[in-house]
């Protein structure tokens, strides 16, 4: 890496700059992810911060993990027997059965790839 200066008031102050991070935003498993890291893996956290890969790494872990849930909850939701139809004739029921199911869905898959 090389570093340019340039001359101020008489010093020569280095020009260091960030690099460019993703405009995205990060999502709940995301800001999750950052918050386990901060608290527990701080040498991975400033590593990854100090690299510039740190939005980058929380972008996708909040892809994969939307990812894995939803197909989760999909599947859950076949095996279940909770269908359109269902929704149509009771919601409120529909509406508990699925937010069980996602419950279940990030349970399984956010020790794996969160808190990990």
């Amino acid at each position: 890496m090389e570093i340019t200066y340039k001359e101020k008031n008489g010093q020569m102050i280095p020009e260091l700059t960030m690099p460019r991070q993703p405009q995205e935003k990060i999502g709940k498993y995301g800001r999750m992810r950052r918050t386990f890291l901060k608290d527990h893996r701080k040498g991975l956290y400033n590593s990854l911060l100090l690299n510039g890969k740190l939005t980058e790494h929380l972008i996708e872990v909040d892809r994969k993990v939307r990812g894995i849930v939803e197909l989760t909850i999909t599947k859950m939701a076949q095996d279940g027997g909770v269908t359109e139809e269902l929704k149509a004739s009771d919601p409120m029921k529909w509406t508990g059965l699925m937010n069980n199911l996602k419950q279940a869905a990030e349970e399984a898959v956010i020790h794996d790839l969160i808190y990990n």
